[in-house]
């Protein structure tokens, strides 16, 4: 049995590859293969969602996933969010403007989440928001600003 294998993936519309231990979870192939630090390795048991990332479309916690299982997927990180050119994406300038984040540790994993839920066409409802973000845990906010900095996204989009 071999304990290497060749991860090809397209992260961020690049097509990205790396031969990693098959032990490698996805959060540190990210890391610490494809240079992506914007992913942040809170607990690594998937309850903080620090390393929050969209697979495929769709949130997961890279620190409780093998990379091995991502191959061929379409990924996108926190660095996929700001233009090229340095741009803040409209998420990144709602948890500005409505300060909803203070240390950042959380922020790419809350960022990621909002983005998963925005695409999903939301509500707008304050209950509802919670309970898309509830998997993303932050000690520094409170959660309110961080509420309604998404909210003012979703009245916008209506």
């Amino acid at each position: 049995m071999t304990d290497r294998a060749l991860v090809s993936v397209k992260v961020n519309g690049a097509e990205r590859s790396a031969e990693v231990d098959v032990r490698v979870t996805l959060a540190d192939f990210l890391r610490d293969h494809l240079d992506l630090t914007g992913t942040h390795l809170g607990c690594e048991h998937g309850v903080c969602g620090a390393c929050t990332i969209l697979l495929d479309g769709k949130t997961v916690r890279s620190c409780l996933m093998l990379a091995v299982q991502a191959e061929g997927a379409t990924i996108e990180t926190v660095e996929s969010l700001a233009s090229p050119n340095g741009d803040l994406h409209p998420i990144q300038e709602a948890f500005s403007k409505h300060h909803a984040l203070q240390c950042g540790f959380c922020t790419p994993g809350f960022l990621m989440s909002v983005k998963e839920y925005l695409d999903d066409d939301p509500s707008g409802d304050e209950t509802e928001i919670r309970q898309r973000l509830s998997g993303n845990l932050c000690r520094c906010t409170g959660y309110q600003n961080i509420v309604t900095a998404v909210q003012s996204l979703v009245d916008d989009s209506e």
